[in-house]
């Protein structure tokens, strides 16, 4: 392998991309034998990828891992481009997010305060108002499940997340960082409601759309550059925001969705993207035709357009083109697909199987055109109860459902 100095710091990110392509090539033919000895050595059962070669060229470079001398360019790259820019956060600042997608990028822009994610998908599986014991079972023992994950995990990463949580209103300055989707306002009224008394300076950042950006979706998307602009345009929460998130968490986890609905009536201007998040987690209510949630019924009409199709490209779809709200991450999307393939009345089946989930192709059964034409209903047939917060729709019996203008009604088995 040619050797590339690097004498004054610099490094090229397309040039070191160049290096582990040209390596890759030479270990495959032979011309690299002790590169493939110490891949090997390594990982024996490991084929030699161009993630392998990247590593590779990483360590000939100085760092541990390809994704850190990335960020190492990054970091540079935007320091370069904003030479006057300064994250005027604090080490005592708590950045709050629901998840850890943009805690690279804000890292990159020079924020130095303490980052905490929540990561409970709480636009799905049962959220009631039940004593706390008895919530953390219900919320990881659905974790556990629907993610097919380990349970002591589950709950470790459940009490550490809670410990953090329940620092909050101690803290000198926290930021709150949310979209407009369902998940990101569930996690924000959630925190909201459960603030016996707010930190000495609780600031919100939510955003709808991105001046640019033809379909926004989450803040992960963005550069380090648009965080940083959109640090500029944070505001304070007012103290009528915690009394909206107390009734509107209130409202989602009650078994019946009249209050919810409700709020959905009128805009609220303390929380200005709530209302639209509520009305599409409505929409995940049985259908009164056909008893698909909405995320059902968009999967199921894309795969019968498609013909065999993977569940990843049917998830890439709706996210990019057809939910008009998307909220789901990829495992969220796959578990609640899962039940419309698994069970003895499946509406989809497996064309072609493959090692990870996402990569099954999948097909609409006769039962699943009778379903996506109306000629059948779902909750008559399907195989297990799902919940939409607190409202538990069990298979056989009756249960609330929307109808086609998205209005709350009730619907006897």
């Amino acid at each position: 392998m040619s050797v590339h100095p690097i004498s004054n710091g610099h490094i090229s990110l397309v040039q070191q991309r160049k290096r582990a392509k040209e390596l890759l090539q030479r270990i495959k033919a032979g011309l690299e034998p002790e590169k493939l000895a110490l891949l090997h050595r390594l990982n024996p059962t490991s084929n030699v990828t161009l993630a392998s070669a990247q590593w590779l060229i990483a360590r000939d470079v100085g760092f541990d891992s390809w994704p850190k001398l990335k960020a190492h360019v990054d970091a540079i790259a935007f320091a370069r481009r904003h030479p006057h820019f300064a994250a005027d956060d604090e080490s005592k600042t708590q950045h709050w997010r629901c998840g850890n997608d943009i805690e690279h990028s804000l890292r990159l822009a020079g924020f130095r305060g303490t980052f905490h994610s929540y990561t409970d998908p709480l636009a799905m599986g049962p959220v009631q108002d039940i004593p706390f014991a008895d919530y953390r079972t219900a919320r990881c023992t659905y974790i556990q499940q629907a993610f097919q994950l380990d349970a002591d995990d589950v709950m470790r990463r459940f009490d550490e997340e809670q410990a953090q949580w329940q620092r909050l209103p101690d803290a000198e300055h926290a930021v709150l960082w949310c979209e407009a989707d369902p998940y990101d306002q569930l996690f924000l009224i959630r925190t909201l409601s459960t603030l016996e008394k707010q930190p000495q300076k609780l600031e919100l950042i939510a955003v709808d759309d991105i001046p640019g950006v033809k379909r926004f979706i989450g803040l992960g998307q963005l550069s380090p550059d648009v965080l940083a602009w959109l640090w500029t345009q944070r505001q304070t929460v007012p103290a009528d925001a915690l009394t909206l998130a107390r009734l509107a968490w209130s409202a989602w986890c009650a078994p019946s969705p009249v209050a919810l609905f409700t709020l959905t009536q009128r805009e609220h201007a303390t929380l200005p993207y709530l209302s639209r998040s509520l009305r599409r987690l409505l929409q995940e209510l049985p259908g009164i035709n056909d008893g698909l949630s909405l995320t059902e019924r968009l999967s199921l009409q894309y795969i019968a357009q498609s013909g065999p199709v993977s569940l990843r490209k049917v998830f890439r779809e709706l996210i990019g083109q057809r939910d008009p709200l998307p909220y789901m991450g990829d495992m969220m999307f796959y578990s609640a697909i899962r039940p419309l393939i698994l069970g003895p009345n499946p509406l989809l089946r497996i064309n072609t199987a493959a090692d990870t989930e996402a990569l099954q192709t999948v097909e609409l059964t006769p039962l699943g055109n009778d379903m996506l034409n109306g000629n059948a209903y779902w909750l008559d047939v399907a195989p297990q109860s799902r919940w939409v917060g607190g409202v538990c729709l069990t298979p056989r019996e009756g249960h609330w459902a929307v109808d086609n203008n998205g209005r709350p009604v009730w619907r006897d088995s």
